[in-house]
């Protein structure tokens, strides 16, 4: 797993790290208990309503609902910009469909954390139309 220089930005290293290893108690133990999580930012069919998943209940279903449907998942960050409480960091996901089928997503991804570290916001920016490719 790759080393941060700041909470914010350890806690995004760790985020991802979790979703690949399919942690799901481990992903949710980063989030404050009324954390958002968007992803993607906006309406999608992840979020028809666009107003992302707010507290561990919602965030807990979006594991379920959209993490946990995929086969693996696995990433390479590119950049990595921790400033203040916040990181920004430039990535690409793979996930790994339950039909074999690999789906491809590019994104930058902001988290932001409280004083003790946990994630209070994150949101990923991405083409949601290649969800359904």
């Amino acid at each position: 797993m790759l080393e941060g220089t700041t909470p914010a930005q350890r806690a995004s290293y760790t985020s991802v790290d979790r979703v690949s290893r399919g942690d799901r108690e481990g992903w949710l133990d980063l989030f404050d208990d009324d954390a958002v999580v968007e992803d993607p930012v906006g309406v999608s069919p992840l979020d028809p309503a666009g107003k992302g998943h707010r507290g561990k209940i919602a965030i807990g279903a979006f594991w379920d609902n959209v993490i946990s449907t995929n086969a693996s998942w696995s990433y390479r960050i590119d950049q990595s910009f921790p400033r203040g409480d916040e990181c920004a960091n430039w990535w690409t996901c793979w996930s790994e469909r339950p039909d074999g089928t690999v789906v491809e997503v590019p994104m930058i991804t902001l988290y932001k954390v409280d004083d003790s570290g946990k994630l209070v916001s994150l949101r990923a920016f991405w083409d949601a139309a290649r969800w359904s490719e």
